[in-house]
């Protein structure tokens, strides 16, 4: 195993530095897709349903390079005074026990800090290594490089994957301080996230606990939008910082209407956008629920606030105005909301709906960018729910059964959690053939694979 890793890593420099001799610090748009939960079975349950085929999403094209990736974290808990070290992935146990899977799995957020990051880290971090050091963010390289940075998330702006691809807190449960720090301790352009306490899980007006956007307070102070750089909350000073490093605070602006957003998809703009939707948890998932609701679309959708996709392009629109380029890290997090809860419809909903996001990220780069220029990736943190086919989960997995285009497809759900189950990578752009030498292990299904830590580090050595 050493080794081999040696060998993977001297592969990497030698291509690297080929690479690098031809080129200025490529690519300039990093656009990092995450469907929270998201497994190779979620990706075919969906395209059963869209389309009556598998491989027909955009990302499954020829074109791009296709991987697996493992998920498990470094540490997956403590027990008194033992620390509990989780055992990694091995395939051949994978191939042949359906229980395996089900043990030494992450949760969001050490597997977003490690999407980030590049380091393995405990389970509940928020960008935090396994000696409570501080770790270092793609985003901040990228802001190194005079770029503009932001994370979207179709879950609350502080929840587990938003803040691991940019804070720094101890646990992922404390998101009042999370989102203290990423509004105050962060030098992004933009974070567009759900848990607006204005508003409930219908869109509707209500009272609901500020914490998500960093307490009910604070939130009332920044919907002003009187260019506000200094916040006393709480007994404590909190001052917004200089995001494009040009000496000038840059405070923020907040966006919550759908029509802010669409608005925002064309606008030219300057500003520091926060955008928080009129709605609680999630866009659409946590909308109520019709009495035997079991396909996806039978309850009405939220008419007031916007899709991921369209958060998406208004994203894309703000942050490419910076000529030096972006970085971006776009989440589905309520694929993984609907996984837990065993919602065959709602997941396929959320599904489509981040297919959707990468499709308009593809159309915006083939109409505002290169493919030399910018790279896409796609992956997932985790895979939630071990979804299968229907019957007993055995040695062979039985697969998803299609039933047809607008029909649920035959599947079952086999946990309410997390799997330690390898989950697919897609990328396409500038770079992308430097996942495939990282790639150094191969599993009996789904081929060669990578860590998660490995995706961050190829993107290190792309920026130099």
């Amino acid at each position: 195993m050493i080794k081999r890793t040696i060998f993977v890593i001297t592969l990497l420099f030698i291509a690297f530095s080929s690479f690098s001799m031809q080129n200025d610090i490529y690519p300039k748009n990093i656009i990092f897709f995450v469907s929270d939960g998201m497994g190779y079975n979620h990706v075919d349950a969906t395209s059963y349903y869209q389309y009556g085929n598998s491989g027909k999403q955009i990302y499954e094209s020829q074109d791009w390079v296709k991987l697996g990736v493992s998920t498990y974290p470094a540490v997956i808990g403590i027990d008194g005074n033992d620390t509990i070290y989780a055992a990694g992935y091995n395939p051949r146990e994978a191939s042949k026990n359906h229980k395996y899977v089900k043990s030494d799995y992450t949760d969001s957020g050490a597997a977003a800090t490690s999407l980030s990051t590049g380091k393995k880290v405990y389970s509940g971090s928020i960008g935090i290594g396994l000696k409570g050091d501080t770790l270092f963010h793609i985003a901040q390289a990228a802001k190194s490089l005079g770029k503009s940075t932001g994370v979207v998330a179709s879950v609350p702006l502080s929840h587990a994957t938003p803040a691991g691809f940019i804070a720094h807190n101890n646990h992922r449960g404390n998101y009042q301080e999370i989102a203290r720090y990423m509004l105050f301790n962060t030098k992004l352009d933009l974070i567009f996230g759900t848990g607006n306490p204005l508003y409930d899980n219908n869109g509707n007006l209500a009272q609901m606990d500020g914490f998500f956007v960093g307490g009910t307070e604070l939130w009332k102070e920044l919907r002003k939008n009187k260019g506000q750089t200094v916040f006393n909350i709480d007994g404590e000073t909190y001052s917004v910082r200089d995001a494009t490093g040009n000496g000038k605070i840059d405070p923020w602006y907040v966006i919550e209407s759908k029509e802010d957003f669409l608005k925002f998809s064309e606008k030219e703009t300057s500003k520091r956008i926060l955008g928080v939707p009129e709605i609680y948890l999630t866009l659409q998932q946590r909308r109520e629920l019709l009495p035997e609701e079991t396909k996806p679309f039978e309850a009405p959708l939220v008419e007031t606030v916007p899709s991921l996709e369209e958060m998406t392009e208004a994203a894309l629109n703000i942050l490419s105005q910076n000529e030096k380029g972006f970085f971006v890290m776009i989440e589905g997090g309520a694929v993984d909301w609907a996984s837990h809860r065993n919602q065959l419809g709602r997941m396929i909903e959320e599904q489509i709906d981040f297919n959707k996001s990468v499709e308009s990220a593809v159309e915006w780069v083939e109409k505002h960018s290169s493919w030399e220029e910018t790279l896409i990736i796609v992956t997932s943190d985790h895979e939630c729910g071990y979804l299968t086919g229907p019957g007993k989960p055995d040695p062979l997995y039985p697969n998803i059964i299609n039933k047809g285009k607008g029909n649920l497809p035959g599947m079952q759900w086999n946990s309410g959690t997390h799997t330690n189950k390898l989950v697919p990578l897609y990328a396409k752009g500038h770079g992308a053939e430097f996942f495939k030498i990282a790639a150094g292990e191969y599993d009996p299904k789904r081929g060669a694979f990578l860590q998660n830590t490995q995706i961050p580090q190829v993107i290190f050595m792309l920026w130099n």
